[in-house]
């Protein structure tokens, strides 16, 4: 449902969605999110097979994600999202997970690109599209800078492949798998509050990604590269 440029849906909190302490998982409220935001644009008409069409794609930049409590298996919940600015060959959006006293449980900002799929390279937003989407005000919360300063040391970890249920409908490592990545990368038992990633580049099937790891006073970043040691994604948890 849209209104005022907002699009939102409900939903409940499934069991598939839970770990062992029956709490949605971190990849699971991004999934949600990134699911509001691919409802928002077929609700419009400029979804997928559209873009597909026309050999474009909005592509996500980076993440910032805050997380005030993980909601419970069963638990009812309403996401929001909504576009805040268009520049040149960005976007900004927008979202909100809310529970049913509608206090938000979690919440997020997100850059995206519009990029030309068969040239590889940014291109200008159609003007019609933008008009669509609209935009709002942004969610008042402390936004992080889109780019993530990295430790100067890092450990190494075990490499591993792409898999193919990592792979995503523009034929690449879907935005979540990156997180999900990381998160097996630390083995992380302390609960994550603020999850930043800054995508650099796509992996594809095929792939192999070289994970390594450091850890600061407050945070824990991972950067997942290929080979030659360039990043796909920068991942930080805090």
């Amino acid at each position: 449902m849209q209104k005022n440029n907002r699009y939102t849906f409900e939903g409940r909190i499934r069991f598939s969605e839970v770990d062992h302490t029956k709490r949605i998982t971190l990849p699971g409220i991004i999934n949600y999110f990134q699911d509001c935001s691919t409802f928002h644009s077929e609700e419009l008409g400029v979804g997928i097979d559209h873009c597909a069409e026309r050999r474009r794609a909005w592509v996500l930049s980076a993440w910032q994600v805050v997380v005030e409590r993980y909601p419970v298996m069963g638990e009812k919940i309403r996401v929001s999202t909504w576009a805040t600015k268009f520049d040149g060959l960005f976007g900004t959006r927008n979202f909100c997970m809310s529970d049913e006293r509608q206090q938000a449980a979690a919440y997020a900002n997100s850059v995206w690109v519009y990029m030309d799929i068969e040239k590889g390279r940014p291109a200008k937003p159609d003007e019609r599209e933008i008009e669509l989407y609209g935009t709002g005000e942004p969610f008042p919360m402390e936004y992080a800078p889109r780019k993530i300063v990295l430790p100067k040391d890092f450990e190494y970890g075990e490499a591993f492949p792409v898999r193919k249920y990592h792979i995503d409908t523009n034929e690449h490592v879907n935005n979540c798998q990156y997180v999900q990545m990381a998160l097996e990368v630390i083995k992380e038992t302390q609960e994550v509050r603020q999850l930043r990633v800054e995508y650099k580049k796509s992996a594809v099937y095929g792939d192999i990604i070289y994970p390594r790891t450091a850890k600061e006073e407050g945070r824990t970043v991972v950067e997942l590269c290929d080979k030659a040691g360039k990043p796909y994604a920068a991942v930080e948890f805090r």
